[in-house]
């Protein structure tokens, strides 16, 4: 199995083990428009019309709005799938701003975004979540690098300022537009 490989895979199964305890999908998230469906929708629908524009497609698999988890597992195979089979990893995909193999569009896109919608969707569950730290940090340097393009791309919130004593998970969330104290509403009681 492949260094890329063998990453997605542990990504995708921390996500899945965050959405097999969510409970109420349609409790809202800390991106304002979504709700805990919705992460997974947003995760099971860009990819694979991205990968298709290049010829990388897969039969459609269960809808996110009907069956979250199924949604989601049925992606996972499919990709794990596509990074262990090396000449379909290669096929070229063409996007504005370039082309990349296959499996380069999932390691610098993909897979890092599943990585921090974990978070989504384990704060809208309630659940006590902590990302990885040293992939944190690892993210961070990276995207804070590239902040002026980030930033014009529309695909983040607006910088959320955290302390000089944030952990690496708080100045990630923050860059990307989260709150690191967000909560789910908590039901009003009469």
């Amino acid at each position: 199995m492949s260094e890329l490989a063998a990453r997605h895979a542990a990504t995708a199964a921390t996500f899945t083990e965050v959405a097999t305890a969510v409970s109420d999908w349609d409790a809202p998230t800390p991106v304002s428009e979504w709700v805990a469906r919705d992460v997974v929708g947003h995760l099971t629908s860009w990819l694979p019309g991205l990968l298709g524009a290049g010829g990388v497609v897969w039969p459609a698999g269960p809808s996110a709005s009907a069956d979250p988890v199924a949604a989601w597992t049925y992606q996972c195979r499919q990709v794990q799938d596509l990074l262990e089979d090396p000449q379909r990893a290669q096929t070229p995909i063409t996007f504005p701003g370039g082309s990349q193999p296959a499996a380069e569009v999932i390691a610098d896109f993909y897979e890092p975004d599943v990585f921090m919608h974990a978070w989504d969707l384990a704060r809208s569950a309630d659940l006590d979540f902590h990302l990885d730290p040293e992939r944190c940090a690892e993210a961070y340097a990276g995207m804070s690098a590239m902040s002026e393009m980030i930033r014009a791309s529309g695909q983040f919130g607006e910088l959320v300022e955290v302390g000089p004593d944030a952990t690496a998970e708080d100045r990630l969330i923050g860059f990307i537009g989260r709150d690191r104290y967000w909560t789910p509403p908590r039901p009003q009681q009469g």
